[in-house]
């Protein structure tokens, strides 16, 4: 029995003495520690996390940039807070807001132009090709402004309780500026049916 002993013993202590383990040394020739593989990715994350914060981390911006960050952003809810103002005005006071749009029929196309191109290139290449159809609505607008104006008065002079206005202030006061082609087309298929 003292032989098996020492022979099991003298195997262990070739397998396993000395604070070896052959079994795992060997294994570790074919197979990667799973222990050891584990230190490695968490190191390799670690690493990966702080170059990408270096990547990403933005020097403080100085007053300057800052200001130039803030201009950048107002140009677009401007002009579109600007437009429903227009639409606002428009409503509150017809006859001044009439005038000022006046003044700008009177600004020359090529200036147009070159207004449309700087809001084209601002925006990101959007173009602004209808702006001759905007000249001819604001002037087509500016047409009917004496028709608003005479209809604005005959409506005041029936909310202060004046009565009713004679036919004569009613006819054209209250006509639309031109023709009225769907009006016309339904007057002359009434007429033919």
């Amino acid at each position: 029995m003292g032989l098996s002993a020492g022979v099991l013993g003298g195997i262990f202590n070739l397998l396993f003495g000395n604070d070896r383990n052959a079994i795992a040394e060997t294994v570790g020739v074919f197979r990667a520690n799973a222990e050891g593989q584990a230190v490695r990715d968490a190191q390799r994350a670690e690493a990966a996390l702080q170059q990408f914060a270096q990547e990403f981390t933005l020097p403080r911006k100085g007053l300057f940039d800052r200001m130039i960050d803030g201009l950048n952003r107002v140009p677009r809810p401007a002009l579109a807070l600007g437009t429903l103002g227009l639409f606002i005005a428009a409503m509150v006071d017809p006859i001044w807001f009439a005038a000022r749009m006046q003044g700008i029929a009177l600004v020359p196309e090529p200036l147009w132009w070159l207004l449309g191109a700087v809001v084209s290139f601002y925006f990101g290449a959007r173009h602004q090709a209808k702006t001759q159809e905007f000249q001819r609505s604001v002037a087509t607008s500016f047409a009917q402004a004496r028709a608003v104006t005479e209809n604005l008065d005959v409506l005041n002079a029936l909310d202060s309780g004046a009565g009713a206005p004679s036919a004569e202030a009613e006819g054209p006061a209250l006509s639309p500026a031109g023709p009225n082609a769907a009006l016309a087309e339904w007057r002359h298929r009434d007429d033919g049916s």
